[in-house]
């Protein structure tokens, strides 16, 4: 047998397709577009675009007491830094407009005799109206008030108040909360994922559509050098788009990297492997670009954001939506790049979501070679 074969699959055959690949990226300006440009768009929009992040809360007044205590709790919403009062109101009607016009996401009512309860050291009740049409919004608006409103309480000596509990509270790998931190690991991820199976998606269809599948059929190539060969140019590629993400999530976004870039790299090949061979294995099946690439946003980017836990928390959809998600392979990439991040944890506190990673790779693999196969048979 000759050195520069293996099992029938001839070295100079593979470099020579994976020759050809390059020359046709290269080439094609959309590939190339596609494949260094879109990644970096992609990351920048999205990590902008998406934040959970809660800055400032436009909030409405509605002092019916308008005494020194009073004043006091309105300033300590200022004094926070999450509320900006847009208005001033001196009636229930005029809570309404603030409200139905979006000018206020919430308006406080502070009742009358609410100083004279302060001084005497009573409960008193103090009511926060919130528009309810934007929940994430409502929720950490309410989260904010009943803090400011609880801390007021504890220093005025207030009774009900539980002054003798001394709460203190640390978060842990993310500190300031900041939502940048959690999604733009996650949206590589995502990003990779889409882009690698597109990428790949195009590459046989177009052969079959511009009439060269038939020239490359007809020569001593075998399947597996052919498909190995297409991979390879665009293994490369991902790779290199991932050292560029990474760069730009850490240097641009200001993310944290505390795990080891070997371990980062290593899990991302295996990743990009198994998004390459399903973009091959949907181009086969499709033998159409448009269908190719249709096919490729459908399966990767829906499921990937969906369903990968990036946005949403996979413990809190119902239980058969869950199992589905075991076959989305972002699922599992996407808890080891927030874990390389955010954490840096050894990679065997991972070994279940590297199992499962590499189960879905091989499966994908070896499906996407013998359609391959059976189609140029």
């Amino acid at each position: 047998m000759s050195r520069k074969k293996i099992r029938g699959i001839s070295f100079r055959r593979l470099i020579a397709v994976v020759n050809k690949e390059f020359i046709h990226i290269v080439r094609d300006s959309r590939s190339l577009a596609m494949a260094f440009f879109m990644p970096v768009m992609l990351l920048f929009l999205f990590g902008y675009a998406i934040t959970l992040d809660i800055k400032t809360i436009d909030m409405g007044i509605y002092d019916m007491d308008k005494t020194v205590e009073s004043r006091e709790l309105i300033d300590r919403f200022k004094a926070s830094g999450y509320f900006k009062i847009v208005g001033i109101v001196n009636g229930a009607k005029e809570i309404d407009r603030l409200i139905d016009r979006n000018i206020a996401q919430m308006v406080l009512v502070v009742p009358n005799g609410f100083s004279e309860s302060v001084k005497k050291g009573i409960p008193v009740n103090i009511q926060g109206l919130f528009d309810g049409s934007d929940a994430n919004t409502t929720a950490i608006a309410m989260s904010y008030t009943d803090a400011i409103t609880s801390r007021y309480s504890l220093s005025k000596g207030m009774k009900g108040s539980p002054s003798q509990i001394d709460l203190r509270l640390r978060v842990w790998y993310n500190p300031e909360l900041k939502s940048r931190w959690f999604i733009i690991p996650g949206l590589i991820g995502i990003i990779m994922g889409v882009i690698s199976a597109l990428l790949t998606s195009l590459t046989v269809s177009r052969e079959w559509e511009q009439g060269t599948m038939e020239q490359l059929l007809s020569t001593p190539i075998h399947p597996v050098e052919l498909f190995l060969g297409k991979i390879a140019p665009y293994f490369l590629i991902g790779m290199i788009d991932v050292i560029i993400s990474v760069a730009v999530g850490v240097w641009v976004f200001g993310v944290p990297l505390k795990g080891s870039l070997l371990f980062l790299f290593g899990v991302s090949s295996i990743f990009l492997i198994g998004g390459l061979s399903l973009g091959i294995l949907i181009s086969t099946v499709a033998k159409s670009q448009l269908v190719a690439s249709q096919a490729a946003f459908l399966l990767t980017l829906l499921p990937a954001f969906m369903l990968s836990g990036f946005l949403y928390s996979i413990e809190n959809m119902p239980p058969f939506i869950q199992k589905i998600t075991y076959g989305v392979q972002s699922r599992y990439f996407v808890t080891v790049m927030k874990d390389i991040f955010l954490k840096g944890n050894n990679p065997m506190v991972l070994i279940k979501e590297i199992l499962f990673l590499i189960l879905f790779t091989a499966v994908v693999f070896v499906a996407a070679i013998k359609k391959f196969k059976k189609n140029m048979g």
